[in-house]
């Protein structure tokens, strides 16, 4: 992580060097997918997008969305009694007996690793209480998250509904919401699961269809798909450093090398600014804030050699009140710090305000009163 170091006066815009406009990076490459996109987890920022905003058939890719509102009901713990329904369910399969009990948590690493249709249905029949009720959790948590050009119409992703798909960018964000989740994360990056098999001697076995586990290292998870109408889906996760991404092909026929390629890219031209440090921000003026004001998390965001002098930072602070002394309360939100990409907001954080401790306050006592009564307020009520 690159540090990058900043000095902002209260309410105004310090643009460091920002004479230039700068260039977006050029992708020395391209790729065979319909629909590509690049982005970075933490800031999602995007990296690299080829039609990523077209909507398009989205295959088992779908099963994301299963699994995170499996994983989000709580109720992986307990046991599915599978239905007929389930497993009738075409295509993909990890061959589910009808009326067997087995795990929720197994029956998301039978979709994720397997993409099995049977599990989809089985997850969709006991979250969403049918198949049509979980796809309007699906929907309602699409629209929750910003999926603003999706619409899911079943759990695993088959070409039987017209009114079934996404974009690119749409999965990314899907995917980086997903990504937030440590139990998502761990089934996802799995490369091999036990789950038992009650009519056999022996445990189920699920491998993960995932190749890009084994033949990129630094490969944290993803879900694969294909229909005859979508084709070759894929979405994949990896880290490098301090860095996260996410990769999403749509119709994608060399979608392995083209995320491989993709990554080089970002982890070849990008690298994690960190603009703002956590910790005490120095503000000069006016005098009141001084050493009251803070960031609990520092501020990175991805940028290019390029970029990294085309930052600015500004501070936007609420009118100062007396009750930001009260004792009771240590901390509160006071404002927030907006930084700035060759003059675009590209990220924002909470500005904490934090009172000093009782034998620290004589010193600034003689500072308060002298400002309050310039704006006009009674410090002492």
């Amino acid at each position: 992580m690159r540090s990058i170091l900043k000095i902002a006066c209260f309410c105004l815009i310090v643009s460091l060097f920002a004479a230039n406009h700068p260039q977006r990076a050029e992708a020395s490459f391209d790729v065979s997918a319909a629909s590509a996109v690049l982005i970075e987890q933490n800031s999602g920022r995007i990296l690299y997008e080829k039609d990523a905003f077209t909507k398009r058939r989205i295959a088992s890719i779908t099963k994301i969305m299963t699994a995170i509102l499996a994983i989000e009901s709580g109720k992986l713990d307990q046991y599915v009694k599978v239905s007929e329904q389930a497993v009738r369910a075409e295509g993909s399969s990890v061959y589910l007996k009808p009326g067997e009990k087995i795990k929720l948590e197994d029956l998301v690493y039978g979709l994720m690793l397997r993409s099995g249709n049977d599990t989809a249905v089985a997850i969709a029949e006991y979250v969403g209480g049918s198949v049509d009720g979980f796809a309007f959790l699906m929907n309602q948590k699409a629209k929750e998250i910003g999926m603003l050009n999706t619409h899911f119409a079943n759990p695993h992703g088959l070409d039987d509904h017209e009114n079934h798909y996404s974009t690119a960018y749409d999965m990314a964000i899907l995917t980086r919401y997903a990504m937030h989740n440590k139990i998502y994360q761990k089934i996802s990056g799995t490369k091999v699961h036990r789950a038992p098999n009650p009519t056999e001697s022996w445990d189920r076995v699920w491998k993960n269809k995932n190749r890009l586990l084994t033949k990129y290292k630094y490969t944290t998870g993803g879900k694969t798909g294909y229909t005859k109408r979508a084709k070759r889906t894929l979405v994949t996760t990896a880290a490098k450093g301090d860095m996260n991404l996410i990769a999403v092909t749509l119709n994608d026929p060399n979608d392995w090398d083209d995320h491989i390629s993709m990554y080089e890219y970002g982890f070849k031209d990008y690298d994690m600014a960190e603009v703002l440090t956590k910790g005490k921000i120095d503000i000069k003026s006016p005098k009141y804030f001084q050493n009251h004001l803070f960031l609990k998390k520092s501020i990175v965001y991805p940028a290019t050699s390029q970029e990294m002098d085309l930052f600015s930072i500004k501070y936007k602070l609420n009118k100062p009140d007396k009750k930001w002394d009260d004792e009771n309360k240590q901390e509160r939100v006071v404002g927030k710090a907006i930084v700035y990409l060759d003059g675009r907001a590209v990220k924002e954080s909470p500005i904490y305000y934090q009172s000093l401790p009782k034998k620290e306050k004589g010193l600034f006592e003689s500072v308060k009163k002298i400002f309050f009564s310039l704006i006009g307020v009674n410090a002492h009520g």
